[in-house]
């Protein structure tokens, strides 16, 4: 099942939710029409599931990016940096499917604005405690507002993304550079 949503989570992040048809999905999912309706019900059953395989890789992939700092600052380094990685070439070019959920579909579909909200809430949260840790440790001031600065840091690593999809070429270690001065 891991194998058919991973092949469904790119057809999303390529082709986003309203380009996406059933027939696209049995194509790249190995399965019959019947077998997709029969585990899922219907194409907004299997983009949930595909947003829930996706979300929990892209934390998994985030915080293993974050482990390998030595300190608070170097964590949240790291953590920008992979964002910056899958924000650019054939990764990048696929897209975000939070920011393609958040664009495509928030405002008119409750369950998966609650759920994008929710992604994004725990991103921020993450990157808070990451910020918190830093001052903790004597690597980021403690002036510092890690709430507002952590939410701008989501501002920052969204739009990373949607540069990302929209192909924009992103120069990764000076633009990581400057966010860093949020820290400072």
């Amino acid at each position: 099942m891991d194998t058919a949503l991973d092949r469904a989570v790119r057809v999303f992040r390529e082709r986003g939710y309203h380009a996406t048809s059933i027939g696209d999905l049995t194509a790249a999912m190995r399965l019959a029409t019947g077998s997709i309706y029969k585990a899922f019900r219907d194409k907004h059953a299997v983009f949930l599931a595909a947003f829930e395989r996706y979300t929990v890789l892209r934390q998994e992939q985030t915080r293993n990016a974050a482990s390998r700092g030595a300190n608070g600052r170097e964590r949240i380094r790291h953590v920008l940096l992979s964002y910056v990685e899958h924000s650019q070439g054939s990764e990048g070019r696929r897209g975000c499917l939070v920011v393609g959920g958040a664009v495509e579909l928030s405002a008119l579909d409750p369950v998966v604005g609650a759920r994008v909200n929710a992604q994004l809430k725990s991103n921020e949260s993450f990157i808070a405690g990451l910020i918190r840790e830093g001052q903790a440790d004597g690597s980021i001031p403690r002036h510092v507002d890690a709430d507002d600065t952590a939410r701008l840091m989501i501002c920052i690593t969204q739009g990373l993304r949607v540069l990302g999809k929209a192909r924009l070429p992103l120069d990764g270690e000076r633009l990581v550079g400057v966010a860093m001065k949020l820290l400072a």
